[in-house]
């Protein structure tokens, strides 16, 4: 019998691009809406030019030395409010974007409060994702595996996709997207303005 992880920390220790997939199919909740994660991107810290931690520890990206299994929540664009589950080794930092996923509770207020949008859509792009879950500043840091945001792992995903994550001008080719293979709520890959398009890379993770 394989051992099973003793804690939600101890099960996102490992590096960010192999823990990325397994966040794959997990349910994340907040008040009386989940949401199943259909799609990642995996961010290292200093090797990683795409990170927010590649030129080392700020205020902004604290959150993201860890310790694994809290929520990292920043502001892109001025706009959106975006969640990333915080991996890897305490004191390096690591996280996965929460890019999309299917809303499976919660469907009713949502859809009233955003009447016209597709069901599929309703949580498709870290934007809408974090809007959809309710994502606030003050929910950077909260324990996922306690707090008011919960993180719950499921089963393997049969069929995983990988390619380069979206709009990047750092490592733009680095195959750190994940995704349920065709599941309809799965974002549009679009590569950073004046780059080249790098060509999605499916198969079994």
């Amino acid at each position: 019998m394989t051992d099973r992880p003793a804690s939600l920390e101890e099960a996102l220790a490992g590096p960010p691009e192999e823990v990325a997939p397994r966040l794959l199919g997990a349910l994340v909740s907040h008040g009386d809406v989940a949401v199943r994660i259909t799609e990642v991107e995996a961010y290292d810290g200093a090797g990683d030019p795409g990170s927010h931690a590649y030129r080392g520890r700020t205020v902004r990206n604290a959150t993201m030395f860890g310790p694994a299994g809290h929520l990292y929540v920043y502001l892109s664009y001025g706009m959106h409010l975006c969640g990333n589950v915080v991996c890897g080794e305490e004191g390096i930092a690591a996280g996965c974007l929460l890019r999309a996923g299917e809303v499976v509770r919660g469907i009713d207020r949502l859809s009233a409060e955003r009447p016209g949008t597709p069901l599929r859509q309703l949580a498709t792009g870290p934007g809408r994702l974090g809007r959809t879950l309710g994502l606030r500043r003050e929910h950077d840091g909260v324990d996922l595996a306690e707090g008011p945001i919960r993180l719950e792992l499921g089963p393997e995903v049969p069929q995983v996709s990988s390619g380069p994550r979206v709009g990047l001008r750092g490592a733009p080719e680095r195959p750190w997207r994940f995704w349920v293979s065709g599941d309809p709520t799965v974002s549009t890959y679009r590569p950073a303005k004046g780059l080249p398009r790098f060509d999605a890379l499916p198969g079994r993770v």
